[in-house]
């Protein structure tokens, strides 16, 4: 399972200025990401293992990982050290790809397929509660200012 943990983030403190407006946006998301990280924690996942489930099972069958590289926007090597962990935690089994005898897939198991569907649920009710302390039309023009912010 998850063995490494990560320490809850403090909240940010608000900002003085404009100068501090971007530290306090990014510290909020480092918040936020902490918080999900630590719900998954709870049922052995993270948002990384998440996501290369996530892409297994949109895949419907195995995946090479040069191709789970490229799907989760990151080098083969943290591929590899992912699909490690995974496949020590019998989500994911390895599998010579026939057709090229230098690939390696990676594809789900039974239990990889039910991690991944309890990891979707925990995920969308910690989404769901993080979402419950704004008004709607907090949500709105908070949705709308970062909208401005990534232009």
């Amino acid at each position: 399972m998850n063995k490494r943990r990560r320490k809850a983030a403090a909240r940010p403190a608000a900002p003085r200025g404009s100068d501090a407006i971007v530290l306090s946006v990014l510290g909020t998301a480092h918040a936020l990401e902490a918080r999900l990280e630590a719900a998954l924690g709870r049922v052995g996942l993270s948002l990384a293992k998440l996501g290369l489930l996530q892409h297994l099972a949109a895949a419907g069958g195995p995946l090479a990982l040069r191709e789970l590289a490229e799907r989760q926007c990151c080098v083969r090597s943290n591929i590899t050290q992912l699909v490690d962990r995974l496949e020590e935690d019998r989500l994911v089994l390895r599998r010579s790809d026939p057709d090229d005898r230098r690939s390696v897939k990676a594809a789900l198991t039974p239990a990889g397929e039910r991690a991944y569907g309890r990891g979707k649920q925990v995920l969308a009710e910690e989404q769901r509660a993080i979402a419950r302390a704004l008004t709607a039309g907090d949500a709105k023009q908070l949705t709308s200012t970062l909208h401005l912010l990534a232009r």
